[in-house]
């Protein structure tokens, strides 16, 4: 469902990506884990279009998406780690027209965001201006606008902030009930816990570098560690390390 090939990018004499390479099946819950500056949301932008890359080539579901921006587009949700919503828009004004960018048939939209509004607790707020919301409402609304069209792959980007511990068990397993209907996620984040709970296999993105990627038992063997705490700290650790000496 996702498969990049020496995908790199530059921005000016700072290399933010290095010949990335990944191939992520459809279905599968992928989390990309690594330090600030690692070029986690980097490779988000690239693989949501949102950037070009300075090499390199991006494939969803087969396709390339520099050949087929909109069919692509047309078949994936992307949740940044900041929400953007027009605030000048309702709650409901703005989820009808995101269902209509997508030609979501209208009864069947409006069942879907009704459904969402009761399941997420806004719908005594539905007419509410968006800017009169609280950073985690609009975090909902964000998640809200991505179930609608019903991606067949969600790019998360740090994908808890601001979000309550109800909000935050009701995503989750949303998340992985859609993964298990076919749903592909890749998923950046900084909390570890996360990414060993949900994730099916974990990259280690370092300086731009994929340095480490599996499911937790291969990263497990590769380090002999036990947490993902202590697998992350271990090699990022150690190509820190060879990374100095190389300088």
């Amino acid at each position: 469902m996702i498969k990049t090939i020496s995908l790199s990018k530059h921005f000016n004499n700072k290399i933010a990506l290095d010949n990335l390479n990944l191939h992520i099946k459809k279905g599968e819950f992928y989390c990309l884990l690594g330090p600030n500056g690692a070029g986690k949301t980097t490779t988000l932008k690239l693989l949501t279009g949102l950037i070009k890359p300075t090499k390199g080539n991006i494939y969803i579901n087969g396709l390339d998406i520099t050949k087929h921006p909109r069919q692509t587009k047309e078949i994936m949700g992307f949740i940044p780690d900041s929400p953007f919503v027009y605030e000048n828009l309702t709650a409901r004004e703005f989820l009808t027209f995101i269902g209509n960018i997508f030609n979501t048939e209208k009864k069947m939209l409006d069942k879907k965001i009704e459904e969402y509004f009761n399941l997420f607790g806004i719908k005594p707020y539905e007419n509410y201006l968006l800017s009169e919301y609280s950073h985690g409402m609009k975090q909902k609304i964000v998640y809200i606008s991505n179930f609608l069209h019903n991606p067949q792959v969600l790019f998360i980007d740090e994908p808890l902030v601001g979000l309550d511990p109800q909000s935050i068990y009701l995503i989750k397993n949303i998340l992985l009930e859609r993964v298990k209907k076919g749903l592909t996620i890749l998923m950046c984040t900084h909390i570890l816990n996360i990414a060993e709970e949900l994730a099916d296999r974990i990259g280690i993105l370092y300086e731009g570098k994929l340095i480490a990627e599996g499911n937790l038992e291969e990263l497990r063997n590769n380090v002999n560690k036990e947490s993902l705490e202590e697998i992350f700290l271990t090699l990022t650790k150690a190509h820190h390390t060879n990374f100095k000496d190389s300088t």
